[in-house]
């Protein structure tokens, strides 16, 4: 984490926390304390370059050769589990914009924008932002790749009935034709910016409809992923 950041962070964490951490309440000079941090479940292992599953050698997953999911690569961050899920879940559902910046800076260390042209964030519907009032996943998406951000190029069509408990083809199926590119990406290369991914039904229909728009390359960067579904 380079010092500027980490100096903004500290500051965030006095001003909201009180100099404590968010997961434990300890003392904390950042977000979170040193030993709340060393607990975030990182993700080291080995891993299908497609997927982001565990996968012997780094190798593509059997799944990913009998069926090859739209998108070309997903990089994580972390395991969704805890304590990283309870990070998830507070900027998600109850407003805690400031772990965006720790999300995001987990994130960023992972990826790079070389050979990445724009920076999707995976939309909401406009109801549903108006009712939450922000989107994680652009949140999120600041602290990555600020300067690559494209905020208008996908659109969520409409509200789709929540993916909790539903298997994957039900998950493919609730989410077919749910957004829509609102120009051409002829030979864009993009990265699609989500907080996480489960059974990555929503991220593999982006993938299509940015791939009809003519996007030579998607890749999915996710805060955290499901590792059993």
């Amino acid at each position: 984490m380079r010092a500027s950041t980490a100096s903004r962070l500290a500051r965030v964490s006095a001003a909201l926390f009180g100099g404590s951490c968010f997961l434990c309440r300890g003392a904390a000079r950042g977000l979170l304390c040193g030993e709340c941090d060393a607990e975030l479940p990182r993700l080291l292992q080995p891993l299908c370059p497609r997927c982001a599953l565990p996968s012997p050698a780094g190798a593509i997953c059997g799944r990913c050769l009998r069926e090859a999911p739209h998108y070309d690569a997903t990089i994580a961050a972390l395991e969704y589990r805890f304590p990283a899920d309870a990070l998830v879940q507070a900027l998600k559902f109850r407003g805690e914009l400031a772990l965006a910046s720790l999300l995001g800076t987990a994130l960023a260390g992972r990826v790079s924008l070389e050979d990445i042209d724009s920076v999707i964030p995976v939309p909401l519907s406009s109801s549903r932002l108006r009712s939450r009032g922000y989107n994680q996943a652009v949140e999120i998406a600041r602290h990555v790749a600020r300067e690559k951000l494209d905020l208008t190029a996908c659109v969520r069509v409409g509200d789709s009935a929540p993916q909790t408990g539903l298997d994957l083809a039900s998950r493919r199926h609730n989410v077919r034709g749910a957004f829509r590119c609102t120009r051409p990406l002829e030979g864009a290369r993009v990265a699609v910016v989500d907080d996480v991914m489960t059974t990555g039904a929503t991220l593999d229909e982006i993938a299509r409809v940015l791939k009809q728009a003519g996007a030579a390359r998607v890749v999915n960067w996710v805060v955290a992923r499901t590792l059993e579904n």
